[in-house]
């Protein structure tokens, strides 16, 4: 089985049983604390992957990360995937599981790439025009991108609006080197 559907089946095991208990609301807030936590620690995912490390020790590496900090059903549901040997997948099922959530509650992810950090009212702006052009609710995700000069990108719903001043100059030159130069002599 290839990652995306192992990632998917057990995002939505996860999510049909937070469904079913009514702590969705909870195990969402877990599922973006364990996201974040494997995004910024890539160690972990060498860890998890690694073969020669035991199960107990991966369970208890969990724990140690999450233990206070989650629900319950979500530390029953991190231990039951570190037994499964899927502890590697825990980002993408996390991932997976937060896209199922938004799903479901009609909310879009907008990812917004900028040159520099962004104020709230910069965000809640953006927000607001993503909010605007897709009919739902937005949430937005904003990053630093170095190689943006000036300008930013905004990804959303398969859609991305462009304003880096080097896709500018791009489309500068394809519209000068469309143009033939017409001699007035």
């Amino acid at each position: 089985m290839d990652n995306y559907r192992i990632n998917k089946n057990y995002a939505k095991a996860l999510f049909l049983l937070s469904a079913e208990t009514g702590a969705q609301e909870r195990v969402a807030a877990d599922m973006r604390l364990v996201n974040d936590v494997f995004i910024e620690n890539r160690e972990l995912h060498i860890i998890f992957s690694n073969p020669v490390i035991k199960q107990s020790k991966k369970v208890a590496i969990v724990e140690d990360l999450f233990g206070e900090r989650v629900s319950p059903l979500s530390k029953l549901f991190l231990a039951f995937v570190v037994r499964k040997n899927r502890a590697v997948n825990m980002r993408g099922i996390s991932s997976m599981f937060l896209d199922m959530y938004r799903e479901s509650r009609g909310v879009v992810l907008a990812d917004l790439a900028t040159s520099y950090a962004v104020d709230d009212d910069v965000l809640a702006m953006v927000g607001e025009l993503v909010g605007h052009a897709s009919g739902k609710n937005v949430e937005v995700n904003a990053h630093v991108d170095p190689r943006i000069i000036g300008g930013f990108v905004v990804k959303f719903d398969n859609k991305m609006y462009d304003t880096r001043i080097r896709t500018m100059i791009a489309d500068l030159r394809k519209q000068f080197s469309a143009n033939e130069y017409e001699s007035k002599l």
